[in-house]
């Protein structure tokens, strides 16, 4: 047998990529350098032609489907599978079957529209001109009005002579006749602010409503009111309020103890179903206090004085200890005045 042939030194890279092949007789896929060294195609669109090259006829490469089996998104895949429609590795087309569905179909090809006539590149579609915009003609300029020519004053009659004697008075000279000047020709506006009706004005927006006030403002109330609202932030972590927003809002605290609210109803009416995204927490709780506010509760009514049985004539009489009703305690005690 022949001895091997030596490896000359020179016959293996010194740096780069090492390939280490191994014979494959099944489960391979040939593809060509037109495909995987292509220069203007994105490794994603590559590597997908790679996988639909390996697929058998018939299997799905929808869209869908690819994302689901990639952990790329839907718009990378379409982008990916327009590249290879560009560059001629890919063709979709439309059919109508014998039933009247209509398909669509996918030629995979492992060089630019093997066994086609299709051209190998796509002829681009003419990017449409920019439609020119319609110029708007300036604004004529205001023709100046000229004024009307005055009429000339007519003059005035002569006086009549007060006596014989007296020489008649001359006749009165007409008064010059008044020309007024041309006004002046007014600078037109553009078209723009011309036509533009000015904005309305708009109404001032209505001051908040004030904040409840407690109507005995005790100092074990407003102790308290300060005490939940900067715990607010252990049960909701959202809440946050500064020292002035606790010392604004703890008034109103009060006037909800003061009307028989607990601290559990107050952290409820003030954390819950709270919108996302927060962005102003003491505006939500001054609108909340004011807002929900409970009613104060009712006026306690004039006492009663429960009715009682005598002891002795077991008569009905009100009192508020039970005993003998007065005429019997009377009977009993002589020295009392009837």
């Amino acid at each position: 047998m022949r001895a091997p042939r030596p490896v000359l030194a020179d016959a293996s890279p010194k740096f780069g990529v090492m390939h280490v092949k191994a014979r494959l007789t099944s489960h391979f896929t040939v593809l060509g350098n037109q495909l995987t060294q292509h220069r203007e195609l994105s490794l994603l669109a590559i590597g997908l032609s790679a996988h639909i090259q390996s697929l058998p006829p018939g299997a799905r490469i929808g869209i869908k489907f690819l994302a689901q089996r990639f952990p790329d998104s839907e718009a990378r895949i379409a982008a990916a599978l327009r590249e290879l429609e560009v560059h001629g590795f890919l063709r979709r087309v439309r059919e109508r079957l014998t039933d009247g569905r209509v398909v669509t179909r996918t030629y995979s090809y492992n060089e630019p529209y093997a066994g086609t006539d299709a051209p190998p590149h796509p002829t681009p579609r003419p990017t449409p001109s920019p439609r020119p915009r319609p110029v708007v003609p300036p604004a004529p300029a205001p023709i100046p009005v000229q004024a009307p020519a005055p009429t000339p004053v007519p003059p005035a009659p002569p006086a009549p002579p007060a006596a014989p004697a007296a020489q008649p008075a001359p006749p009165a000279q007409p008064a010059p006749p008044v020309t007024k000047a041309p006004a002046a020709p007014q600078p037109s506006l553009p078209p723009q602010l011309s036509r533009s009706p000015l904005p309305a004005p708009t109404a001032p927006l209505p001051p908040p409503p004030p904040l409840p006030q407690p109507c005995t403002p005790l100092p074990s109330l407003l102790h308290a009111a300060t005490e939940l609202l900067a715990g607010l932030h252990h049960h909701t972590a959202r809440i946050t309020l500064t020292a002035q927003d606790v010392d604004r809002l703890a008034p109103a605290v009060a006037a909800w103890f003061e009307r028989g609210a607990t601290p559990a109803d107050l952290r409820r009416a003030l954390t819950d179903d709270l919108p996302d995204p927060l962005r102003h927490p003491a505006k939500l709780l001054r609108y909340r206090l004011t807002a929900l506010l409970p009613p104060p509760p009712p006026a306690p009514g004039p006492r009663v004085v429960p009715l009682q049985n005598c002891d002795g004539c077991d008569r009905a009489f009100r009192s508020p200890t039970p005993g003998n009703c007065r005429d019997c305690t009377a009977a009993e005690s002589p020295l009392l005045p009837e």
